[in-house]
């Protein structure tokens, strides 16, 4: 038998894999020399596209001595490093600090775009406990308040940009966050940290619209053509950051980059490093699928991610096993993504979509999601997809759409023993359909590892 291994951060869990199964994994990528917290003070001093930021806070303090400076952080469903020894918010408050600000002056704001507030444990657990000792206000984004929301205009594409009060009248304004593949904005990071996640929710829904999701170019690592990317990257310029702080990781979570300077240099130079080793190449497509969630699955409407990576390389007809681990307090996901879920699964794959293309559709927020999913039923029908977890009420498989894992093996099983006989129970469905044994795939990475067919896939 072959190992598996499904690493959720917070967790990790080996399973055993029939040994014909192919374990797809990204390359290996160069670590950096020293943590992420030297090399960002290193870059502090010599960033791309735009002056150091002794530099820019010299000049923003003799127009106004009392300037207020914005950290805009993404929140825990990414595993950006913030605290640590790689943790890379706390040199940049001692340098904020240190030019002149008190730290009364300085907030971070995290950019949560609809997810819902982070609460103060998460805060507390995200965050270098040395800064909230500082007393430094932390804030959450919300996309559904108004009076939160400057609008700053209109994209060429006719999209009202509403950015968060906060961050537009900050006078020092700094992103920070972590560039990873996303399934439909090509790669996270950069603009990312403002649109969506200092929108408001209509701009967002713009942002996630059933036509711009449509576009074969809105998918992983692509940004040349996608209209998730560059509508975003369009509002975002409207009031642009004096700098960013991205960061890259390897499968385990490791610094591979430090990337800081101007909103779109830094944020290149970060995706040129990220495709150097996510991308995973193949020839060919499986009949049985496995994957995971990763660290970004906490809950079923994160889970999508990877089942979008899945449906890369899936059969027509073939079967898909995600794993997760939901530690979201809702396991599911907000009671929009419940309602278009569910729609998803009482209407069938062919029938949702076309009525959210429908002109009387009336737009939910959050229907992205379903939408998204949709890119593996379209492959295979909802019930080859059987889902693996512990946390979900077993009731909501009555709206969700695939398989719950606990029908086919025992109750009370843990996470290893549900995917070890969905496995089992896959191969035995597969021989039956296909009259031979299955060509096994197991996406080690989950939804960080691209699986691509060619360099075009991301050369744009």
């Amino acid at each position: 038998m072959k190992k598996g291994l499904l690493d959720f951060g917070r967790l990790k869990v080996s399973v055993n894999l029939p040994d014909y199964a192919e374990i797809l994994s990204m390359g290996e990528a160069k670590l950096l020399k020293d943590t992420a917290a030297a090399e960002l003070c290193r870059k502090l001093q010599a960033p791309s596209g735009c002056p150091p930021l002794e530099a820019i806070m010299r000049q923003k303090l003799q127009s106004n001595p009392r300037a207020r400076a914005v950290l805009v952080v993404s929140d825990n469903t990414r595993p950006v490093p913030y605290s640590g020894e790689n943790g890379i918010l706390l040199p940049v408050v001692e340098a904020l600090i240190r030019g002149g600000l008190s730290p009364s002056q300085l907030f971070l704001l995290v950019a949560t775009g609809t997810h819902r507030p982070m609460r103060e444990e998460e805060l507390r657990a995200m965050i270098d406990p040395r800064i909230l000792e500082l007393e430094i206000a932390v804030l959450n984004h919300n996309c559904r308040d108004a009076e939160e929301l400057v609008f700053l205009g209109t994209t060429s594409r006719g999209t009202g940009a509403f950015i968060n009060r906060h961050y537009v009248e900050s006078d020092i304004k700094i992103l920070t966050g972590l560039v990873e593949s996303h399934f439909m904005t090509g790669v996270s990071g950069g603009r990312k940290s403002i649109c969506p996640g200092l929108e408001g929710e209509e701009t967002i829904s713009i942002l996630h619209s059933a036509a711009y999701l449509d576009s074969p170019a809105a998918r992983d690592l692509v940004l040349e053509g996608n209209p998730c990317h560059q509508d975003a990257l369009e509002a975002a310029k409207m009031v642009p950051p004096d700098m960013i702080i991205n960061v890259t990781l390897d499968k385990n979570y490791n610094p591979t980059g430090v990337f800081i300077g101007e909103l779109e240099q830094a944020h290149l130079e970060a995706v040129r490093k990220l495709k150097s080793y996510v991308t995973i190449p193949v020839n060919k497509k499986y009949d049985l699928v496995i994957t995971h969630g990763g660290f970004v699955g906490v809950n079923h409407y994160q889970s999508a991610k990877a089942a979008v990576i899945a449906s890369y390389i899936i059969q027509e007809g073939g079967i898909c096993i995600l794993a997760a681990s939901l530690s979201d307090p809702d396991p599911i996901g907000s009671e929009n993504y419940k309602k278009t879920v569910s729609r998803l699964k009482n209407e069938g794959t062919k029938r949702f979509l076309k009525l959210i293309f429908d002109p009387s559709w009336v737009f939910v927020p959050e229907q992205w999601q379903a939408q998204m999913w949709c890119r593996l039923f379209t492959k295979i029908p909802q019930e080859h997809l059987i889902y693996c977890c512990e946390e979900l009420p077993e009731e909501s498989f009555a709206y969700l759409p695939g398989k719950d894992a606990r029908t086919i093996a025992p109750v009370k099983s843990g996470l290893q023993e549900l995917v070890e006989q969905s496995v089992d129970y896959a191969i035995k469905e597969l021989r039956g359909i296909l009259g031979r044994e299955p060509s096994i795939a197991f996406l080690a990475d989950g939804p960080y590892g691209i699986p691509i067919t060619s360099d075009k896939e991301v050369d744009r």
